[in-house]
Protein backbone atom coordinates (compact mmCIF):
# COMPACT_ATOMS: atom_id res chain seq x y z
CA UNK A 1 0.00 0.00 0.00
CA UNK A 2 1.48 3.37 -1.00
CA UNK A 3 2.38 5.78 1.77
CA UNK A 4 3.00 9.53 1.53
CA UNK A 5 5.24 11.64 3.73
CA UNK A 6 3.95 15.16 4.41
CA UNK A 7 6.61 17.52 5.72
CA UNK A 8 5.81 20.89 7.23
CA UNK A 9 8.25 23.70 7.92
CA UNK A 10 6.33 24.74 11.04
CA UNK A 11 3.46 23.65 13.27
CA UNK A 12 1.64 26.80 12.13
CA UNK A 13 1.34 25.15 8.68
CA UNK A 14 -0.71 22.27 10.06
CA UNK A 15 -4.23 23.78 9.70
CA UNK A 16 -3.72 24.32 5.95
CA UNK A 17 -2.08 20.95 5.41
CA UNK A 18 -4.92 19.11 7.14
CA UNK A 19 -6.63 19.59 3.77
CA UNK A 20 -3.96 17.36 2.20
CA UNK A 21 -4.51 14.73 4.87
CA UNK A 22 -8.28 14.88 4.40
CA UNK A 23 -8.00 14.34 0.65
CA UNK A 24 -5.33 11.64 0.88
CA UNK A 25 -7.50 9.79 3.39
CA UNK A 26 -10.46 9.98 0.99
CA UNK A 27 -8.32 8.44 -1.74
CA UNK A 28 -7.32 5.69 0.71
CA UNK A 29 -3.67 6.75 0.71
CA UNK A 30 -1.73 6.20 3.92
CA UNK A 31 0.10 9.30 5.05
CA UNK A 32 2.21 10.67 7.86
CA UNK A 33 2.72 14.33 8.74
CA UNK A 34 6.00 15.46 10.32
CA UNK A 35 7.22 18.94 11.21
CA UNK A 36 10.84 19.46 10.17
CA UNK A 37 12.17 22.86 9.17
CA UNK A 38 14.85 23.09 6.49
CA UNK A 39 16.38 25.95 8.49
CA UNK A 40 15.95 24.81 12.10
CA UNK A 41 16.21 21.02 11.57
CA UNK A 42 18.34 20.54 8.42
CA UNK A 43 19.78 17.20 9.59
CA UNK A 44 16.32 15.83 10.39
CA UNK A 45 15.03 16.93 6.98
CA UNK A 46 17.97 15.28 5.22
CA UNK A 47 17.46 12.04 7.16
CA UNK A 48 13.71 11.96 6.47
CA UNK A 49 14.21 12.59 2.75
CA UNK A 50 17.15 10.20 2.35
CA UNK A 51 15.36 7.40 4.19
CA UNK A 52 11.88 7.99 2.76
CA UNK A 53 11.97 5.24 0.14
CA UNK A 54 13.35 2.59 2.51
CA UNK A 55 10.68 3.64 5.03
CA UNK A 56 7.97 2.78 2.50
CA UNK A 57 7.05 6.22 1.19
CA UNK A 58 6.16 6.59 -2.49
CA UNK A 59 5.87 10.36 -2.66
CA UNK A 60 6.69 13.39 -0.49
CA UNK A 61 4.61 16.52 -0.08
CA UNK A 62 6.54 19.41 1.47
CA UNK A 63 4.85 22.64 2.55
CA UNK A 64 6.55 25.87 3.52
CA UNK A 65 6.06 29.60 3.45
CA UNK A 66 8.31 32.62 2.93
CA UNK A 67 11.73 31.36 1.77
CA UNK A 68 10.12 27.92 1.29
CA UNK A 69 13.39 26.02 1.21
CA UNK A 70 11.89 22.77 2.50
CA UNK A 71 10.61 21.28 -0.80
CA UNK A 72 13.90 21.95 -2.59
CA UNK A 73 16.02 20.58 0.23
CA UNK A 74 13.88 17.45 0.31
CA UNK A 75 14.19 17.03 -3.48
CA UNK A 76 17.97 17.33 -3.20
CA UNK A 77 18.02 14.31 -0.87
CA UNK A 78 15.65 11.88 -2.64
CA UNK A 79 14.66 10.56 -6.03
CA UNK A 80 11.00 10.20 -5.01
CA UNK A 81 8.48 12.63 -6.48
CA UNK A 82 8.34 15.80 -4.36
CA UNK A 83 5.36 18.13 -4.48
CA UNK A 84 5.81 21.56 -2.96
CA UNK A 85 2.93 23.48 -1.40
CA UNK A 86 3.69 27.20 -1.07
CA UNK A 87 2.04 28.77 1.96
CA UNK A 88 1.01 32.30 2.77
CA UNK A 89 2.83 34.26 5.39
CA UNK A 90 5.43 36.21 3.51
CA UNK A 91 5.13 38.64 0.63
CA UNK A 92 1.90 39.27 -1.23
CA UNK A 93 -0.04 36.24 -0.08
CA UNK A 94 2.69 33.65 -0.57
CA UNK A 95 4.20 34.72 -3.89
CA UNK A 96 7.68 34.53 -2.33
CA UNK A 97 7.09 30.90 -1.35
CA UNK A 98 5.72 30.11 -4.80
CA UNK A 99 8.80 31.53 -6.51
CA UNK A 100 11.11 29.71 -4.12
CA UNK A 101 9.53 26.38 -4.98
CA UNK A 102 9.20 26.75 -8.75
CA UNK A 103 12.70 28.17 -9.30
CA UNK A 104 14.61 24.95 -8.62
CA UNK A 105 17.84 24.34 -10.52
CA UNK A 106 17.96 21.81 -13.36
CA UNK A 107 18.07 18.23 -12.14
CA UNK A 108 16.29 18.88 -8.83
CA UNK A 109 12.64 19.14 -9.80
CA UNK A 110 9.85 19.94 -7.39
CA UNK A 111 6.27 19.79 -8.56
CA UNK A 112 4.48 22.92 -7.37
CA UNK A 113 0.80 23.55 -6.75
CA UNK A 114 -1.17 26.68 -5.85
CA UNK A 115 -0.61 28.70 -2.70
CA UNK A 116 -2.53 27.76 0.45
CA UNK A 117 -5.52 25.45 0.91
CA UNK A 118 -6.20 25.05 -2.81
CA UNK A 119 -2.61 23.91 -3.23
CA UNK A 120 -2.87 21.60 -0.22
CA UNK A 121 -5.87 19.91 -1.82
CA UNK A 122 -4.24 19.75 -5.25
CA UNK A 123 -1.09 18.23 -3.75
CA UNK A 124 -3.21 15.30 -2.61
CA UNK A 125 -4.93 14.96 -5.99
CA UNK A 126 -1.63 15.14 -7.86
CA UNK A 127 -0.20 12.52 -5.51
CA UNK A 128 -3.22 10.30 -6.20
CA UNK A 129 -2.60 10.68 -9.94
CA UNK A 130 1.03 9.64 -9.53
CA UNK A 131 0.22 6.66 -7.32
CA UNK A 132 -2.74 5.58 -9.47
CA UNK A 133 -0.27 4.56 -12.17
CA UNK A 134 0.53 1.48 -10.07
CA UNK A 135 -2.50 1.10 -7.79
CA UNK A 136 -5.89 0.03 -9.12
CA UNK A 137 -7.78 1.06 -5.97
CA UNK A 138 -6.43 4.61 -6.08
CA UNK A 139 -7.14 4.75 -9.82
CA UNK A 140 -10.80 3.85 -9.20
CA UNK A 141 -11.09 6.48 -6.46
CA UNK A 142 -9.49 9.03 -8.78
CA UNK A 143 -12.05 8.24 -11.49
CA UNK A 144 -14.84 8.68 -8.94
CA UNK A 145 -13.29 11.97 -7.84
CA UNK A 146 -13.09 13.22 -11.44
CA UNK A 147 -16.77 12.36 -11.96
CA UNK A 148 -17.64 14.47 -8.93
CA UNK A 149 -18.77 11.46 -6.91
CA UNK A 150 -16.95 12.45 -3.74
CA UNK A 151 -17.68 14.11 -0.46
CA UNK A 152 -14.58 15.28 1.27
Amino acid sequence: MPKVLILLGSTSDEPVMQETVRYLNWFGINNEMIVASAHRDPQKVAELATGAKENGYSCIIAAAGMAAALPGVVAAHTDLPVIGVPLEGGLQGGIDALYSIVQMPPGIPVGCVAVGKAGARNAAVLTARILALNDEGIRRRLEEFKRGGYTI
